[in-house]
């Protein structure tokens, strides 16, 4: 019985998600310009429930102190008091607010994950293209180096750096960062050995036009699709690595609403059938499902492919 009412409340959740999806594409052709409305209109259910949940997120990010009813660090009762109307979704092991901790860790979770994120994309791309661009020795040393980073697994060696260099956020924004730019690297790498050989690419060579002109207009612009792509995903790995990191100790430290963390600290309510902690863990995967529905569906756009 059990099993069936999950499995209903998983049909119900994802028809009304796919439905909810489509009323919010249908809105943003509405209120956008005709060529983008054309494009939203291509979109497929899942992309758009995509499109949704991360507008959602994104909102609460950015209104996170107008949304949450109590402060993000405000110890109000005692640990573990029960959901009720006066704390949405109960208090954790401290008596802090479950429901604002939620709604104040997508602002810190998620903003931080997109910094990483475009920090990791600003220097492996550059990196790459230079290293696709020069060839020779300089692309033969900065892939071998590439290479021995990237022969470390990157869980371990963000614990490993984390413990020297500290767990403040500057540390781990940096760490993890330098750590996700040798994918990136590969990626951009790849990328444009494909468009250096171009007849274009050679025609500003013999022009004379320096190495900074060749990667901003020459190869970047080509190179958009796949590395916007590619954004996506990385933002998911990004984000779950600290998580990950946060519910080992070494990610966004306290008081900091983080959802890695609130796992951990609410686990002991897993014993007594109580699902809170589930629920930090769900805004993770569902971020990341989210996520990956829309990259899934700009890959397949990119890739010219037809339905």
């Amino acid at each position: 019985m059990i099993y069936l009412q999950t499995l209903l409340g998983v049909l119900v959740f994802t028809v009304v998600g796919l439905a909810a999806g489509w009323v919010f594409r249908e809105m943003l052709v509405l209120i956008t310009s005709r060529n983008t409305g054309k494009f939203l209109r291509t979109a497929p259910l899942t992309a758009s429930f995509g499109m949704l949940v991360i507008t959602i997120y994104i909102f609460c990010a950015v209104f996170a102190p107008l949304i949450a009813p109590y402060g993000e660090a405000e110890i109000l009762s005692g640990g573990f008091e029960p959901w009720g109307s006066t704390y949405i979704l109960g208090t954790d092991n401290l008596g802090r607010d479950v429901f604002t901790r939620l709604i104040y860790g997508a602002r810190n979770t998620v903003g931080i994950a997109f910094l990483i994120t475009a920090l990791a994309f600003l220097f492996g791309t550059v990196l790459g293209i230079f290293a696709a661009l020069k060839g020779g020795v300089i692309d033969q040393v900065m892939s071998r180096l590439i290479d021995v980073l990237m022969a470390i697994p990157s869980l371990i060696f963000s614990l490993l750096m984390l413990t020297i260099f500290g767990t403040s956020v500057f540390s781990l924004v940096i760490v993890i960062a330098t750590i996700d730019s040798t994918r990136v690297f590969r990626i951009a790498r790849a990328v444009a050995l494909s468009i250096v050989q171009l007849d274009y690419v050679e025609a500003a060579k013999l022009r004379g036009e320096s190495t900074s002109y060749l990667i901003r207009k020459e190869i970047l612009p080509n190179a958009m699709a796949p590395l916007a792509a590619e954004f996506g995903l990385r933002f998911c790995f990004v984000f779950l690595m600290i998580s990950a990191l946060s519910f080992l100790g070494l990610g966004l430290q306290p008081p900091t609403a983080d959802w890695g963390s609130m796992v951990r600290d609410n686990a002991d309510l897993i014993s007594f059938g109580d699902i809170t902690p589930l629920i930090p863990a769900g805004a993770i995967a569902l971020l990341t499902i989210a996520v990956n529905f829309v990259v899934d569906w700009l890959l397949h756009r990119a890739s010219g492919l037809k339905d």
